[in-house]
């Protein structure tokens, strides 16, 4: 027998929020993260030089090239071998809005959990037992939280190493998810 995305209202909830729980805990109490990011040893020439023209938020590269045709150019492959080849995002001026960005973050795990509950309803049927769906959500949560990260290495520069620190994120978030949908599901044996 099939399971209802209603019949699991409360593994939703309770996945987005307490992964949302665990990633405050990662961010804010283990900071591993704080190796993500470096500053610049010049860094008030770098902002005064980005402030001067107002660029408005956006993801920059340095050189830009407009399209793949530009790249053939002598002129842009000297720019490119010269260096500095950059990806830069640039955000709106002042303090991050953090209220804002942690209800973006908790709605991101809320929905990220309806998604997995919806593909687990698919694949899995009442009467199924804690280890089916804990392998299961658990392979859908990494996906869901994971899995996108490793594009960021491949093309626009993200060290590997922070790659891997985000892949164990999305282990941690989905062994959090996976547990819950297991512990709650319907009927399980």
């Amino acid at each position: 027998m099939s399971v209802s995305m209603s019949e699991l209202w409360l593994a939703i909830l309770l996945a987005g929020l307490l992964s949302w729980v665990a990633s405050a805990l990662i961010h804010m109490l283990i900071k591993y993260h704080n190796a993500d990011y470096r500053g610049f040893a010049n860094e008030e020439a770098v902002s005064s030089a980005l402030a001067d023209k107002s660029p408005t938020p956006a993801l920059y590269t340095l050189p830009y090239c407009r399209d793949m045709k530009a790249m053939g150019e002598e002129t842009m492959q000297k720019k490119f071998n010269d260096g500095p080849v950059a990806m830069i995002t640039i955000m709106p001026n002042g303090m991050p809005p953090m209220g804002e960005l942690l209800l973006q973050q908790i709605l991101f795990f809320v929905f990220g959990s309806f998604f997995i509950g919806y593909l687990a309803t698919l694949s899995i049927t009442t009467n199924a037992d804690f280890i089916m769906v804990f392998r299961q959500v658990f392979v859908a949560g990494f996906l869901t939280y994971g899995w996108a990260q490793i594009p960021l290495s491949i093309w626009m520069g993200q060290p590997w190493s922070n790659c891997i620190r985000y892949l164990i994120d999305a282990m941690i978030y989905a062994a959090v998810t996976a547990g819950i949908f297991a512990f709650l599901w319907p009927n399980l044996h």
